[in-house]
C-alpha cells in the first residue's frame, strides 16, 4: 500500500486549533502482512478523566471539533479526536481501493486499543457514525456512551436522499475536488477564507484526496453493496443492546433528516434519553453550533461517570 503524509507545513495555515498532534501506529486486516500506517490524533485533558472520542466524517479532519476541546476539558473529561486515515494529518492511501469500510473501522479501532480507551463517550458524526456504530455492535462493553450526530447506519435496504447521490456524483466526476467548498455546502454560516483553507490544507493535490474520494462509495446505498450485511448485522446487534445512546441532530440537515427518530425507536439504549435538536445548524453542526453539541456531550458523558 503506498501512502502520502501531508506536510508538517501545510498547517501553518490552520488557526483556531493550536494543538500539538499525537500519532499512534494502526493496522487494518488485508491480503499478506497488514500495512502500518501513522494515525494522527488529539488527546487533551487528565488521562485518568471518562474518555470523549469526537470522530468527525467526510470530507474534513479533527479541526471540524475546534470549538469543543475546551468545554469538554473543563467539563473534567479526556478529549480524544482521531483524524481518520486519509484525512488530516494521519496517513493517506494513494488509491481509492486502498480504502474499505472494514478497513476503517478496523483502523479505527486500532486507535481505541492502542490508547486503552475504556468507558468512553463515542461522539459520531457522519463517517465518524457509520464507523462509531459497527464498533458500539461489536464492543458494546467498552462503551458508556453513543452520541449520534448527524450520522446513520444504513444498509442499502432504503434508498438514500437525492442530495446524498448528488453530493456521491459530484465527489465521482469532479476534476479537481475542492474540499473547502464541500464542507462550505453544508453548514449554515459562512466559513472564513482562513476556515476553507483550513480544510483544504491536509490535501496539497489531487493525489492526497483517495480519502475524500473513495468514502461515498463506502456508503451502503444499494442492497448488495459489498458492507450492507455487515451494517444489517451491526444494527441488529443495535437493537439488543442497552448501552445509552444520545442523538443530537441539527435541524438543517437534508441527508440525515428522521435517521434520529428512526434510531430512538430501534435502539433500547436510546429509551429515555434527553435528545436534542439543534436548531440553525447543517451537516456540519460542528460548524455551526460547536458550543452546543458540546454541552450535550459533556451531559451525556457526565451521566454516564
Amino acid at each position: 500500500m503506498q501512502t502520502l503524509r501531508t506536510p508538517t507545513e501545510r498547517f501553518t495555515v490552520v488557526e483556531g486549533l493550536d494543538r500539538e498532534p499525537r500519532t499512534t501506529t494502526v493496522t487494518a486486516p488485508q491480503a499478506g502482512a497488514p500495512d502500518e500506517l501513522t494515525m494522527a490524533h488529539l488527546d487533551e485533558g487528565p488521562r485518568d478523566a471518562p474518555p470523549v472520542v469526537l470522530v468527525h466524517g467526510e470530507p474534513t479532519w479533527s479541526f471540524l471539533y475546534r470549538t469543543m476541546i475546551d468545554p469538554l476539558v473543563d467539563a473534567g473529561l479526556r478529549v480524544v479526536v482521531p483524524d481518520l486515515i486519509g484525512f488530516g494529518r494521519s496517513d493517506k492511501p494513494t488509491e481509492i481501493a486502498d480504502h474499505t469500510y472494514a478497513r476503517h473501522v478496523a483502523w479505527t479501532w486500532a486507535l481505541v486499543e492502542a490508547l486503552g480507551l475504556d468507558a468512553m463517550t463515542w461522539v459520531g458524526q457522519d463517517w465518524g457514525g457509520l464507523i462509531g456504530l459497527r464498533l458500539l455492535a461489536a464492543h458494546p462493553e467498552r462503551f458508556a456512551c453513543f452520541v449520534a450526530a448527524n450520522t446513520a447506519l444504513p444498509s442499502g435496504d432504503q434508498d438514500l436522499p437525492e442530495v446524498w447521490h448528488a453530493f456521491r456524483r459530484t465527489v465521482n466526476t469532479a476534476d479537481d475536488l475542492d474540499i473547502g467548498r464541500l464542507v462550505q455546502a453544508g453548514t449554515q454560516r459562512r466559513l472564513s477564507e482562513d476556515e476553507r483553507a483550513a480544510y483544504d490544507a491536509p490535501f496539497p493535490d489531487e493525489g492526497y484526496k483517495a480519502g475524500p474520494r473513495a468514502m461515498p462509495e463506502l456508503v451502503p446505498y444499494r442492497p448488495d453493496h459489498p458492507a450492507a450485511e455487515d451494517n444489517r448485522r451491526a444494527w441488529r446487534r443495535l437493537t439488543e443492546l442497552d448501552v445509552p445512546v444520545v442523538t443530537a441532530f441539527s435541524d438543517g440537515d437534508p441527508i440525515m433528516a428522521g435517521v434520529d427518530r428512526i434510531m430512538q425507536r430501534a435502539f433500547p439504549g436510546a429509551q429515555g434519553q434527553p435528545h436534542t435538536t439543534i436548531a440553525g445548524a447543517g451537516h456540519f453542526l460542528q460548524e455551526d453550533a460547536g458550543p452546543e453539541l458540546a454541552a450535550v456531550v459533556a451531559d451525556a458523558a457526565r451521566r454516564q461517570a
